[in-house]
Parts: structure tokens; sequence; C-alpha cells
């Protein structure tokens, strides 16, 4: 147990102690137990800050600390019967919201559940990948900025599902971990590790610490804005590949949120851009050299201040 998470069990925050487990957290467990906004992509192996479907800011850092303060309740499904291209997006021939039936609006469903769909089994894709994509979103904020912009973090499946590598988790297996605690994910400060092994982008999940009690009370008042409803809820046109906003377009504001931690230059090898940003099922992809220092890039903050002011 004492692998499980690094954060110290002998003083509890008292939110804590309650030992009740939100939805959040029973919906990151698995089971019962994207907004045309602000979102992070993992395109590339590279955390990307978007705005209005347009990268606004890239992080070289290999990691990110942010705080998951909403998610969908189930894993999502997406299935398209043409190679996806991102120049021409369009939205899913067959669909569902909770993995489980597709939606009655798909314009070629594929079977009346998704456990007996055919483009549910292994083969059905690539190689030996499923047609059909599972995905999951969060809503997250930046851990250095609590009360800051709430972001869409859409998962693929091979960040949501596997086994625990070490203290290497992917989504189900670390919220169960914390779980296993009388706790939820969002309870801490969640470290987001690229996996570097990984042939297309896929993230590790890790507990870095408590958060304070005062923490907690923003982060789940966070949770409820309409931005974070919107960031976890899938429509015909809120997709892995196709993101409008759900609940109309908020007008657009100067954003508050502060630059992630100082960048450094990195010489070590990122992963090249996979064709699609969040598909689990592409082919390997071929590692490419990073051959842009952090230092050589617009300063983050400047990015940021800009967040608000990117034009469609």
């Amino acid at each position: 147990m004492s692998n499980i998470v690094e954060l110290n069990t002998s003083s509890l925050p008292s939110f804590v102690k309650r030992g009740e487990l939100s939805a959040v957290s029973k919906a990151l467990m698995g089971g019962n137990a994207g907004t045309g906004g602000k979102r992070i992509s993992i395109r590339g192996g590279v955390f990307r800050l978007m705005s209005d479907g347009k990268e606004v800011a890239s992080i070289e850092e290999r990691h990110l600390d942010v705080v998951i303060v909403n998610a969908a309740p189930k894993v999502s499904r997406t299935f398209y019967m043409a190679k996806y291209d991102e120049n021409t997006p369009a939205a899913p021939d067959c669909w569902s919201p909770d993995g489980e039936t597709p939606d009655a609006g798909g314009k070629n469903i594929q079977s009346s559940s998704c456990a007996t769909c055919p483009q549910n089994i292994a083969g059905s894709g690539d190689g030996t990948s499923r047609a059909c994509r599972y995905s999951q979103r969060l809503a997250v904020v930046l851990a250095n900025n609590i009360d800051g912009d709430v972001m869409q973090l859409p998962l693929p499946a091979q960040s949501i599902f596997g086994k625990e590598e070490g203290d290497n988790r992917p989504l189900q297996a670390y919220a169960r971990a914390i779980g296993a605690m009388g706790a939820g994910a969002d309870m801490v400060v969640t470290r987001l590790k690229f996996d570097t092994k990984a042939a297309v982008p896929k993230l590790f999940f890790k507990a870095v610490r408590w958060l304070t009690d005062d923490e907690y009370a923003i982060a789940t008042e966070r949770g409820q804005t309409r931005e974070a409803v919107n960031a976890i809820t899938m429509t015909v046109t809120q997709t892995d590949k196709v993101l409008t906003n759900v609940a109309g377009t908020p007008p657009k504001a100067t954003v508050s949120m502060p630059a992630p931690e100082a960048i450094k230059p990195k010489t070590a090898k990122a992963p090249k851009a996979a064709a699609e940003e969040d598909d689990g099922g592409a082919e390997p992809a071929k590692r490419a050299s990073t051959t842009k220092a952090a230092t050589e890039t617009k300063d983050l903050s400047k990015l940021v201040d800009e967040w608000g002011d990117t034009d469609d």
C-alpha cells in the first residue's frame, strides 16, 4: 500500500476523512462504483494549450500538474467509417456517450449494443485495435492556479485502461489506487506524465500532494461551472475529432491563468506527432528529435495572456 501514491496518510485533510467518494472519483475508477473553448491537447507527445481549436502555447516539460475538477461519468465511444482527415473534420458515423448504447442520432449506427458491435472486435481497426475508439473527457485546472480557467482534457483508450508499471498508472488504475485509501482523485494534485516508450501519445497519472481545505473548496466550485460541464459533455457536435461548444460559445475574456513552471531547454527526444491526436489505435509512429528548445519559443506567459484573444 505504501507504493500506491506518495501521500502522507497520517494527517489527512478534513474532506478526506469524511470518506465520501465524489461522482468525479467514481467516474475515474470506471463503471458505476471539448468544447470549442479551452483544452489541453497531447498531440505529438507534447502538452499543447488550445483555444477555439487553435494552439496558443506548447509546454516543453514532460509533465504537467493539474487538479481534476470533473469527469465524464462513462467512457464514450466513436466510430468513423472513413479514415479521419484533420483537414476536413466531420462528425462520427456512430457514437455512444456512455460506451454501452449507440446514440440514436448516428447516421450509420453499427449495432444496437456496443458490447455486440462488430466494430468492437479486436482487429476491426488497424492491426489488432478496435475500429470503435474509447475516450474519456476530464475537466481540469492547473495546479498552480486552481481558481483559473477550466480546460478539457480528452484521453484516448491507452491513457484510461491498462496495467500499472511501478508508480506509472493509467487513469482508472490511478483512481482505484487512491480510492483504496478512502480518498478521490479530485482531492489531490495530479501529475500528468508522458509514457516515453509509447509509439502514440499516452499519459500516466501520479498523485503529488493533497489539496488544502481551501484548494479543495475552490476546485469543487470550479467543477460545477458551465465550462466544466461543457468540457465533459459529449454530443454529435462534440466528439474526439469535432470540438464545438454544447452550451453556446462563451464570450471571450482575458485569461488570468499563470504560465506553468518555468520551461527549461530539453535535450531528450520527443515523439513525432501522430495523425490523430487522441487515437489509441494508430499505427506506431517513429519518434523524431525535438530540435527546438523551449527558450527559442515565444514566452509562454505572453501566449497565455493572449489566450482569450484568439480569433476563430
